[in-house]
Order: structure tokens, then sequence, then C-alpha cells
């Protein structure tokens, strides 16, 4: 499914919604909701357990652990210390990242 795309316009979590509506015909849209909900229930639960989410052909989610570390505010030049916190990261995947820039479309490996 392709959406078309209007410059400014912001992918929601309603729009997604929408979109798996509109794609499962067989769905209610009370089950779309159901179903977004559910998985980015468990993706942010996996992520909470510090485990990696990996999904194909787009990219894999991981938290990292900061240590603490003195910084330093740019416009006054003041010291101040971070604490230690985990942060998320994501890394695209090839795929994505050619979708992207228009390029071909790397194959994709069977897991």
């Amino acid at each position: 499914m392709v959406r078309k795309i209007d410059p400014g316009n912001t992918l929601t979590r309603a729009s997604l919604r929408e979109a798996v509506y509109s794609c499962c015909p067989t769905l209610s849209r009370a089950e779309a909701r159901k179903i977004l909900d559910a998985t980015f229930e468990e993706i942010g639960e996996a992520l909470l357990r510090g485990e990696p989410v990996k999904l194909r052909s787009f990219g894999t989610f991981n938290v990292r652990s900061k240590r603490e570390r003195v910084g330093r505010n740019p416009k006054t030049g003041v010291e101040a210390t971070i604490t230690p916190r985990r942060v998320l990261t994501f890394k695209a995947s090839p795929v994505l990242v050619a979708h992207v820039n228009g390029d071909a479309i790397i194959p994709i490996e069977e897991d």
C-alpha cells in the first residue's frame, strides 16, 4: 500500500491504524486498533527488557546504556554532570536506506 505524500504531513498512529484497516477488508476499525496497539506494546516491552527489536527491511531498535559524564553548556560554557541513562537507537536497514534514496532495492535474504 502506498500513501500519497503531502509536504509537512506526519505519519501518525491514527494514519497507521487507517492503513491497517484499509488493507484488510475483513477487519473492523476496533480490530485494526487492537492489532496496532498490541504491536507497539510488544515492541515497547521488548525494548524495556533491553532486547533489540529487528524489523526486516526496516531496521533495528536498540537500547544503549550511557555512563555518567561531564558536559558543557555550549552557550555559557558552564560544566554540568550528565547523569547515566538509557537511550534508544535506530539503525536503518540497507533496504530502507536504498528505498529512501531512490536506489534499486536490495534483495531481501530469507531468514
